[in-house]
């Protein structure tokens, strides 16, 4: 893998934990990954650093890095701020979506519920997150956009922690009730079951839960 950089390593770890191939609680040992990427501890132990200031990795004096674990208390405001975020996004975007930006969004719903039909908690979780993030960019707010999916990266972990695969489900289904209220241009009944769909996601998920670790040489290949 030549020529890679601090950033490639970024790239290709936050990947991994969105897509729960790095579970939370994971440790991220600086030799094995230099090895794996064919690069020195420092550019690693630069990347690691990266990634512990938008709080998914975690270093632990002493005992190295780990993929976070979100704590209860962080799942709740997390999804606190997205809620303040996304009811306004839908309120606006209902005035400007477009019928092309509709059905592409009516075609990753169908790909979310296939996902779901499948078992497939990887790709289903991935998608269920992103269908927040295809909202933010039919806005054009490219600040907004960058925002969220920062927010929505940490909410990958929370998700995969304690979010079960009937609260999935239900997730999705909400998504098609804000999809339809977009598509009549109702902008406050979009607002009010966004709203209600991020609380549903704090209600559903189980905080009882047990973590679970993951293998970095399998969840990197």
């Amino acid at each position: 893998m030549p020529d890679v950089s601090a950033h490639t390593i970024v790239a290709t770890l936050t990947q991994a934990i969105v897509e729960h191939r790095l579970l939370p609680g994971t440790p991220l040992v600086e030799l094995r990954l230099a090895e794996h990427f064919g690069v020195s501890r420092t550019v690693v132990r630069q990347a690691l650093h990266q990634l512990a200031q938008t709080r998914l990795v975690q270093l632990r004096p002493r005992r190295g890095a780990c993929v976070a674990a979100p704590t209860v208390q962080e799942a709740r405001q997390i999804l606190s701020v997205r809620r303040t975020l996304e009811v306004d996004l839908v309120r606006q975007l209902a005035a400007s979506i477009t019928d092309k930006q509709l059905r592409a969004l009516r075609a990753h719903l169908r790909a979310e519920r296939a996902a779901i039909a499948d078992g497939d908690a990887s790709t289903r979780n991935q998608l269920l997150g992103d269908f927040h993030l295809r909202l933010a960019e039919c806005s054009g707010n490219q600040v907004l956009t960058e925002i969220l999916s920062g927010l929505l990266t940490r909410s990958a972990l929370i998700t995969l922690m304690y979010q079960s695969e009937p609260a999935a489900r239900h997730s999705s289904e909400e998504h098609e009730a804000i999809l339809e209220a977009l598509a009549a241009r109702d902008g406050e009944t979009a607002a009010r079951l966004m709203a209600d769909h991020l609380e549903h996601v704090v209600s559903d998920l189980s905080f009882e839960r047990p973590r679970r670790s993951a293998d970095l040489s399998l969840a990197l290949g």
